[in-house]
C-alpha cells in the first residue's frame, strides 16, 4: 500500500504571540501546516485530559440495559448438570448446557456459569443466540478465565450475509465474565447487529477473525475486556455503528480495532499495544478516540485510508491519548484529501505521516520538572524507579495518566513483570497449572516465571494468578530466580519484625537483604513480610534486581536496605 505525505520538519521561524506563548509553525508535506502551541514552557500531558468533556453533540448516546435486581437466575454446569425439565433453579441441579438454558430463558433471566468447558462436545449448539433483556453471566472478577465457551455456528446477517459467530447479542443483553474463542474459519465470537448489549469483564481470544464485530446500527457498551491474539482484531465496527469502547486491553492481534463504514464509536481509555495495527479506520468512519494508550505496536499506532476522519481531539476537548513507540508511524494519515486535526496528544513528532494538524495544548509543569504519571508527584519516595522500568516498558500505566502505585500486585502481575524485565532463561520443565488455561493473558509469562524458577505453584496444582502477592514472596520469588545466597542469614535480624518471616522465606530473604534487593518505605528496618505488595514496592525491588544483575545503575535510597 502506498501512503502519501511526508515527515514532520521543523519551520526556520517561529513569532512571538505573548509573553507566555509561543506558536510553532511545523511543514507536513505538500504545504500543510502542523501548528504546536507552547504555553509558559510546558507541554500538555495526557493524564490532564478530561475525556469526560467530550461533546454529546458529536458522540451518539449508547443506551444500555442491566440485568433487573430481581431477575431469575438460571443455573449451568457442564461438568454436573442435566438438560431436563426442573433442572437449573439451583447450583446443585443445574443444566448442562448454555443452549438449553437459553431455551428456557425469560426476558431479565440471568443464566449464570460454572467454571467450564462449553463446547460442541459438552451440548451446545451454536451459535447461541442471546434473547431480549437475558444475562450471561461467569465470573467477572477474573474476566472468565475458566469459563470457557468455545466453537461456531452460521448465522445469516441482515448486513452482512452469512457469517460464522459463536454468540449473538440481541437488544438489552449482557455479557460478562466469560471467555469466549471461535476457532472456525472467519470466525467470530460476538455479533451485535443493530442491538446494544454490555458486554464487559469479559476475555475474548484465539478467535479466527474478531473478539466482536458490530454492524448495523449497532449502539454497545464494550467495557473492561481483554481481547488478546485473535488473528484478525479485537473489534470491527462498520455500517453506521455507534456505542462506546471503554477501558479495553488490545493485544498481540491484526488491527486491535477496525474501525469502518460511517461507524462513530467512543473508543476511550483503552490499553492498545503489540498489534500489527493499533486503530485502523477506513471508509468514511468518524470514531472519536481519548485518553487511549496506543503503544509498541509493530506497524502503525493509527492508520486512517480512504476519506476516513478521526477525532483525536480539538482545542475545546483535547484528545488526551498517548500513542508513541510504534515501530512505523504513530498516526499514519493516508487519506490524501483530509486533514486529520489531533490536540493535546502525547505524539511523537517525528512518527506522524500524511497531513495532520497537530496541536499540543498546555499545563504547568510542576516544580521539580515533568512527572511521568499523574499520580507519582517529584518526591514521592519510589519516583525514580517506577520511571526507570516504564522508559523500558517494564511496567506502565493507566489510559488515565495514573500509575496507581499503592495498588497491590496479582501473582500473574508479578510473574509478566519479572518476565519483561529479567528475560530469564529456562531452569525445569513447563508446569500445566490447573487454574491458568492455555488463553489466560498471562499465560506465558507464568510459565517463563516458572520455569526459570522465579515463581512456584501450590501444591494442589494451582498458581493462584489473582491472588496478589505478598511483599516476602515477591522478595523469595526474586532470590530464587536469580539465585542468590547469604552467607549470613542472620542479617534478617536487622528488620524489627524479623519473628513475621516464615521460615520457608528466612534463606531467600537473608539472600535478598545481603544482595540489596530489599527498599522498605516508610521505614528501613520494618520489613512487613505478609502485608501485599503494592506496585511501587514491586517497581524497586525489580529494578535492585536489574542493578544486581548489572544491568542497572543504582540509585540512591534512604529505604534501601544495606544490612550486611
Amino acid at each position: 500500500m502506498k501512503y502519501w505525505g511526508s515527515h514532520i520538519s521543523l519551520a526556520k521561524n517561529f513569532r512571538l504571540l505573548s509573553s507566555s506563548h509561543l506558536r510553532y509553525t511545523l511543514r507536513v508535506g505538500a504545504g500543510l501546516t502542523a501548528i504546536l502551541v507552547v504555553s509558559s514552557g510546558s507541554i500538555l500531558l495526557p493524564n490532564e485530559v478530561n475525556a469526560d468533556t467530550t461533546h454529546p453533540e458529536n458522540i451518539a448516546p449508547t443506551h444500555t440495559a442491566q440485568a433487573p435486581a430481581t431477575a431469575a437466575a438460571i443455573y449451568v454446569n457442564p461438568a454436573t448438570g442435566a438438560d431436563r425439565a426442573g433442572a437449573g433453579a439451583t447450583s446443585a441441579a443445574p443444566y448442562k448446557s448454555i443452549s438449553f438454558a437459553l431455551s428456557q430463558a425469560q426476558t431479565g433471566a440471568v443464566i449464570q456459569l460454572a467454571p467450564g468447558n462449553y463446547n460442541q462436545e459438552s451440548g451446545e449448539t451454536f451459535p447461541l443466540l442471546l434473547k431480549p433483556g437475558v444475562t450471561l453471566r461467569g465470573d467477572e472478577a477474573s474476566k472468565g478465565q475458566a469459563i470457557l465457551i468455545t466453537g461456531g455456528g452460521f448465522y445469516t446477517s441482515r448486513t452482512f450475509a452469512r457469517q460464522d459467530i459463536t454468540i449473538l447479542a440481541e437488544q438489552d443483553t449482557t455479557i460478562t465474565g466469560v471467555t469466549v474463542t471461535n476457532p472456525n474459519s472467519r470466525g467470530t465470537a460476538v455479533w451485535v447487529e443493530s442491538t446494544n448489549p454490555i458486554i464487559k469483564n469479559s476475555t475474548f481470544t484465539n478467535s479466527v477473525r474478531e473478539g466482536v464485530f458490530v454492524t448495523g446500527t449497532g449502539n454497545p457498551k464494550i467495557e473492561s475486556n481483554i481481547f488478546v491474539q485473535n488473528k484478525g482484531n479485537g473489534i470491527s465496527t462498520v455500517r453506521a455503528a455507534q456505542g462506546e469502547i471503554r477501558n479495553n486491553l488490545f493485544q498481540d492481534t491484526g488491527f486491535g480495532l477496525s474501525i469502518n463504514g460511517t461507524s462513530t464509536p467512543l473508543v476511550v481509555e483503552n490499553q492498545i499495544v503489540q498489534n500489527q495495527d493499533g486503530v485502523y479506520i477506513s471508509e468514511s468512519a468518524k470514531p472519536v478516540l481519548r485518553k487511549n494508550v496506543i503503544q509498541n505496536n509493530k506497524r502503525d499506532g493509527v492508520i486512517v485510508i480512504g476519506s476516513a476522519v478521526p477525532d483525536l481531539g480539538t482545542s475545546e476537548n483535547p484528545g488526551g491519548n498517548l500513542i508513541r513507540n510504534n515501530t512505523r508511524y504513530d498516526v499514519n494519515n493516508a487519506n490524501k484529501t483530509s486533514q486529520i486535526l489531533a490536540v493535546g496528544n502525547d505524539i511523537d513528532q517525528k512518527k506522524i505521516f500524511g497531513s495532520v494538524n497537530f496541536v499540543a495544548a498546555t499545563v504547568d509543569v510542576p516544580p521539580g520538572g515533568p512527572v511521568a504519571f499523574k499520580d507519582v508527584p517529584a518526591n514521592y519516595w519510589a519516583k525514580t524507579y517506577i520511571e526507570a522500568l516504564a522508559s523500558q516498558n517494564i511496567i506502565a500505566g493507566f489510559p488515565d495518566g495514573s500509575f496507581k502505585p499503592n495498588e497491590p500486585v496479582t501473582r500473574a502481575q508479578f510473574a509478566t513483570i519479572v518476565t519483561k524485565a529479567l528475560k530469564p532463561p529456562t531452569k525445569r520443565a513447563a508446569i500445566q497449572f490447573k487454574d491458568v488455561a492455555s488463553n489466560f493473558w498471562a499465560y506465558a509469562a507464568i510459565q517463563s516465571a516458572y520455569q526459570s524458577q522465579f515463581v512456584s505453584g501450590y501444591p494442589d496444582g494451582t498458581f493462584k494468578p489473582q491472588q496478589q502477592i505478598p511483599r516476602v514472596q515477591a522478595l523469595v520469588a526474586l532470590a530464587n530466580g536469580l539465585g542468590l545466597t547469604a552467607s549470613n542469614q542472620n542479617v534478617v535480624s536487622f528488620y524489627t519484625d524479623a519473628a513475621q518471616i516464615p521460615n520457608y522465606a528466612i534463606a531467600p530473604v537473608a539472600a535478598a537483604t545481603a544482595r540489596q534487593l530489599v527498599i522498605n518505605y516508610p521505614t528501613a528496618k520494618q520489613l512487613n513480610p505478609n502485608r501485599e505488595a503494592t506496585r511501587a514496592e514491586v517497581a524497586a525491588f525489580v529494578y535492585q534486581a536489574l542493578v544486581n544483575a548489572g544491568r542497572a545503575q543504582p540509585i540512591p535510597s534512604s529505604y534501601l536496605v544495606t544490612a550486611q
